[in-house]
């Protein structure tokens, strides 16, 4: 270890994120991982990071001081901050998106928890002991991530443009303008939102049975529906199971865009064909 990021300025929720750790769904975890891996992969390459390395994921502001080595310190939007001993370097909430990923040259050394360094809140573990991150805490910074990455690929993130959906596959538990419904209306994410799932605030989608189902299993994206008819949008913390129906599941490449998208800013969805 070359010295640690300390967290001196906090307003909002920061969390030490990854690319995940996939394939263990049928223990009970969610894969997890970054709300949008485009931004923690542009974060990374700026820093000049392999793509997996950990950053923080922040829904706010804050304010990072170097402790016992200079660091260079990278955004997703490209900004880059050489950072002296003892200096600091604020960060705003991202104007353009609902989220922010900051990258330090060499990776956040927290340790490898199950495959992944990202925190998981719901089970309190992984990133910075399981937990989002608070005044006074200290980060590791590591030295094995560091990889020179050239160029960059653009940046796809639309939020004008529609997220496609896969109706199903509970249609038969809605009423039959339901999916018009949900892909002619407009919705916005709630405040409410966080990593398990985004709520969305907007019509009613109309249900034809109670909560009293058999509980099944979910997928990142997957549209559920509570008995009051708001949909839930689930995200890498989501539920390996949830007794909620599905009405459809937003398109994996659509994701990142979705979750990008700001706290209560509309979106619109369509559908597309199985």
């Amino acid at each position: 270890m070359s010295g640690a990021l300390e967290i001196t300025r906090i307003a909002g929720v920061a969390t030490v994120q990854d690319e995940g750790r996939p394939g263990r769904m049928h223990e009970g975890i969610p894969a997890g991982g970054a709300l949008v891996p485009e931004l923690l992969a542009r974060a990374n390459q700026f820093a000049g990071n392999t793509r997996d390395a950990a950053v923080i994921e922040l829904a706010g502001s804050c304010t990072l001081t170097a402790r016992g080595s200079p660091f260079t310190l990278a955004t997703d939007d490209g900004v880059l901050h050489v950072v002296p001993e003892g200096g600091s370097v604020a960060f705003d909430a991202s104007r353009a998106f609902r989220l922010r990923y900051i990258a330090v040259r060499g990776g956040l050394d927290v340790p490898l928890v199950l495959g992944g360094r990202g925190t998981l809140l719901v089970a309190s573990l992984g990133g910075h002991e399981g937990r989002t991150l608070r005044r006074g805490d200290r980060i590791p910074v590591g030295t094995r991530f560091v990889s020179t990455v050239p160029g960059l690929a653009p940046l796809a993130l639309d939020l004008d443009a529609p997220i496609r959906v896969v109706l199903g596959p509970d249609l038969a538990r809605f009423t039959p303008d339901a999916p018009h419904v949900l892909t002619r209306e407009a919705f916005a994410l709630s405040p409410s939102s966080d990593r398990s799932g985004s709520r969305l605030v907007g019509p009613r989608l109309a249900r034809l049975d109670t909560d009293d189902a058999r509980s099944s299993p979910m997928v990142p994206g997957a549209i559920e529906v509570t008995s009051s008819g708001d949909p839930i949008v689930l995200g890498p913390d989501h539920p390996t199971t949830g007794g909620y129906p599905v009405l459809a599941v937003v398109a994996r490449a659509d994701l990142g865009r979705f979750h990008a998208r700001p706290i209560g800013v509309p979106v619109r969805f369509v559908a597309q064909a199985r």
